[in-house]
This record gives structure tokens, sequence and C-alpha cells, in this order.
């Protein structure tokens, strides 16, 4: 991660904070403000209560993800599809870094970012855990809350892969180790938010991306190989038939996720590079929602080529991961619909909404796509209803049931009646260029 960022520093792309803010609410409450004008990265210099500078909004940008992934055209998930499709370079053991040091859950920046939030929070942590049977690694995202220098708490969702490795391990009496990578190079952070199949190292997806075998070092109290280019790591295991109160947090949905017993996180040891930046992430804000678009929008897109439609450009997650666009060139009449049916089962806790689009909308612009549907056909032939079928997993009171399905393309073989109207010249004007006093 210090490397990219030091890439966008020096292009002018990162927004600075000299001044010292507050862990408590402050530092999230300009990430946000900044959010709502920007998806540049901020790096805030000087956070109360720790020496070490917090970076948030590294992720919020999905030309940046394409960028990340080098993706030609900006067209993400077939640059996915291609990288899974080659053979993943092998990672290499190091000795350890000579600009490492040990240091306490304590010296961290201590970040609330809620205002009815449990306490502060690690929320861009990815956890590194074998799998106990076979050793394949596993990356993924958890939130971890903090509670002191030998504790934290975490909660593991039903359908993450380290949720069924801690369940294997405990079930033999075992506690899991597990290291918690806190600013790894961005490979690793997509190859967290990824979907991988469960016996498959993610080390080695996010070796693909990279195109270069990873240097690995060995954590200092548990039997695991970590990065060696990650900026903090936090070594300990997951204890077996624990659970200790956790929350309330805000979680991406814009809700509170309420106190539950959750799991407990032992720390044995966190290790720091020398000068280290720390990552944090708002939940819920675009950066948040960028890496969680990683997992939805690809496995759609697998999903449609697995049922051999062709067509098919791009898929995205916007205004919200919930809500998936599909742009395509449509091939013959009613394979927009077809596309559609798909993606909803492509997901059984996702793709609340699809929309299928030409391939002259922008996917990532939802102005451009709801554009699309109210001017290129009649709104009440183009929007399908799905009822009863299951939504998020999270929800007993089937508030997130149903589907909704709507076709946004041209009318097939009528593509010439709606040619986008263009200036010429405009996409490269520079208006500080016609704007200067």
């Amino acid at each position: 991660m210090r490397a990219y960022l030091e890439k966008l520093l020096g292009e002018g792309r990162v927004r600075i904070v000299e001044r010292e803010v507050s862990g408590r609410h402050e530092l999230a409450a300009v990430t946000q403000a900044s959010q709502k004008e920007s998806d540049a990265p901020l790096l805030f210099r000087k956070v109360a209560g720790s020496v070490y500078p917090v970076v948030t909004n590294i992720f919020g940008s999905r030309p940046r993800l394409t960028d990340m992934l080098g993706a030609p055209g900006g067209t993400f998930c077939k640059r996915w599809v291609d990288l899974m499709r080659t053979a993943a370079p092998a990672s290499i053991e190091v000795s350890e870094p000579d600009d490492l040091e040990e240091i306490a859950i304590s010296d961290l920046p201590q970040l609330t970012y809620f205002e009815n939030d449990g306490g502060p929070y690690i929320t861009a942590g990815l956890f590194l855990a074998n799998e106990p049977d076979t050793g394949a690694p596993n990356l993924s995202f958890h939130r971890a809350q903090i509670i002191g220098d030998r504790e934290l708490r975490v909660r593991l969702g039903s359908s993450h892969h380290l949720t069924q490795y801690q369940a294997k391990a405990e079930a033999r009496g075992e506690a899991l180790e597990a290291a918690i990578l806190i600013g790894t190079p961005p490979h690793y952070a997509l190859a967290a938010a990824a979907p991988v199949p469960y016996d498959e190292s993610e080390l080695d997806v996010a070796a693909r991306i990279a195109g270069r075998p990873l240097a690995m070092r060995r954590c200092r109290t548990i039997g695991l190989d970590v990065p060696a280019e990650t900026e903090i790591v936090i070594e300990g295991r997951i204890l077996p038939g624990l659970r200790r109160p956790e929350g309330p947090f805000g979680e991406f949905m814009g809700f509170y996720v309420p106190v539950g017993d959750n799991h407990v996180f032992e720390v044995t040891a966190v290790v720091a590079r020398r000068n280290a930046i720390f990552h944090g992430l708002v939940c819920g804000s675009p950066e948040d929602l960028r890496l969680l678009e990683v997992a939805v929008a690809t496995r759609t897109y697998q999903a449609l080529l697995a049922a051999n439609l062709r067509g098919i450009i791009d898929v995205a997650c916007t205004p919200f991961t919930m809500s998936t666009v599909i742009r395509m060139e449509q091939m013959y009449e009613g394979h927009a619909r077809q596309a559609l049916l798909t993606a909803i089962g492509a997901n059984h806790d996702w793709n609340k909404t699809v929309f299928a689009v030409d391939e002259d909308v922008d996917i990532d612009d939802f102005n451009d796509v709801w554009w699309a549907y109210l001017t290129r056909g009649r709104a009440d032939q183009r929007a399908m209803i799905v009822s009863d079928v299951p939504g998020f997993y999270r929800d007993p009171q089937k508030d997130y049931w149903g589907r909704l399905a709507i076709d946004a393309t041209a009318p097939f073989g009528r593509k010439h009646e709606f040619i986008r109207k263009r200036i010429p010249g405009a996409a490269g004007v520079d208006l500080a260029d016609y704007l200067k006093s």
C-alpha cells in the first residue's frame, strides 16, 4: 500500500490533512465530507493519541480499482476472469525485514466511526488464516472491535470461508491461528474482496493480480507466513468455545448491527514497519462499497459467461452494492431479459435490482443508467418484479426479499434511433485553460 500511495502522492491525487484530528468521529466525518465531492484518497498526517498517520478511501474509486487490476478500457470483470485463468507465480519466503518493531494495539489509531458504535474498530484489516486440513490460505475482510492490548472481538459472517475454518478448528477444541493485515499492497485487498472457491489459495489470486511472486515472512508468535510488505500485522488466534459481546456497529447497509455475542481474537503480537501507515475504512462509504462490488460484480459476470450469454461487456454495482448493472451488446430480441434473469440467480443475497444497458451507457454513473431506462422505451413493459425470492442473508423479517429487473436497453433492431448526441471536442476540454484570469 505504501508504494501505491506514494505513486498517487507523486501524481498529486491524494488529499492531505495536516491538522491533527481526533480518531473519535472527526476523522470519519472529514472522510465522509471529502467523499461527497471527490473520490481522492485522504492522508491524515496526525491522529490524536497515535504516531501513525491514517489513509482512507484508497479503494474508493472504480477507475483506481481497474488500474490496480491492470484492466484495459475499464472492463474490470473481463480482466478478472482472464487473470484467474493464468498460472499463479510461486511465493517466496524472505527473512524478516530490518525495519520492523513490536508495538501494542493501544499504539494504533483508535478510530470510532459512527455515533452509536460500541468503541474503536479496525475496519480495513485483512484476516489471513489457513484451512485446518489442507493449509489453503484465506484472505477476508472482517471488522474487529478493540477491547484492549490482548483482546479484539470479531464478527464472522455466516457465509465466509474463515467462518468455516474457525468452526472446523473449534469442533476439535482448537484455536484458529490468524493474522490481521493492515495496509497491504492492493493486490491482497482485491483477492480478499473477490469470490474465490473454498479450496483455492487467495494468496495465489493475489500473485496473479500482482503478476509476480509474493514475498512472505514468518510471523513471530504463530505459524503463519504473511506478506512482507504489510504495514502492520496483528498476530493471534480466534479462541474456541468463547463468545463475548461485540457492537453495536454502523454497518455497510446504513444501519447499526446491535450488540451480539461474537468471536474473541487473542492478540499475541503486533508488528509494524517503521513509520507505518494505518488504513481506516468508513463502512458503507464508497471505499467499502467498491470493495464489496469486486465480489458481487465478478460473480455475476462469471455466471453470465457460464450461461453462454454472448455480448456481455462488464458488470458494476451502482449506486449501492445491491444494485447491479450489466453493460452488454444485444445479439437478439429478449437477450437483455435473459441476462437479467441469469444475474438474479448469480447471487443468493445480492443483486436486489438488476439493470441491463447498452454498450454506450456509463455503468459507473447511475444517472446515465436511469436516463437509459427513462428514454429508451416504455417504463411499464421493461420492469419485472420477481416476488418472494430470498434476499440478504441477515434478514429475519424478510425486508430484503424480492428482486426487480429493469431492461434499460434500446428496443432490439432500433439501436440506430438512439444514437447519443455528442459535442465534438468536449471530452478534451480543460476548463482551466479557459477560465484563467
